[in-house]
């Protein structure tokens, strides 16, 4: 899963929201919800941004997130915006090993960086 835009409202809020779809929606509670999530390792890493862009819009990103992808083979995800709240772009990596989260998500945040540093000049 690759989440790019900003939300307008807090994480923990549309976190919320989707617990309390899920919770409706399947008509469990939140305990019965709970024994059926598996928790996996994962690594983010907060990269500068001077001024906001469209990281749909630049080819090179994209490219680096689907190598990403491709190397946790359908078994983790990558999540790449920007905070609601600071002047940084959020890079993170999740999935099964720890150790392999941790390398992929510093190689695609050194990935981003230069990208984004050569498009600031």
């Amino acid at each position: 899963m690759i989440c790019r835009k900003a939300t307008t409202t807090g994480d923990g809020l549309v976190a919320a929201m989707h617990v309390l779809d899920a919770i409706i929606t399947s008509d469990k509670t939140l305990a019965e919800l709970r024994r059926g999530m598996t928790k996996h390792p994962q690594h983010s890493i907060n990269l500068e941004m001077k001024q906001r862009r469209d990281m749909d819009r630049i080819p090179a990103i994209n490219r680096a997130i689907e190598e990403c992808e491709a190397q946790l083979a359908g078994r983790g995800r990558v999540v790449l915006r920007p905070s609601g709240t600071e002047p940084v772009l959020r890079v993170m990596v999740e999935g099964e090993d720890g150790e392999q989260i941790r390398a992929l998500c510093h190689e695609l945040a050194d990935k981003v960086k230069g990208v984004l540093k050569a498009l600031n000049g």
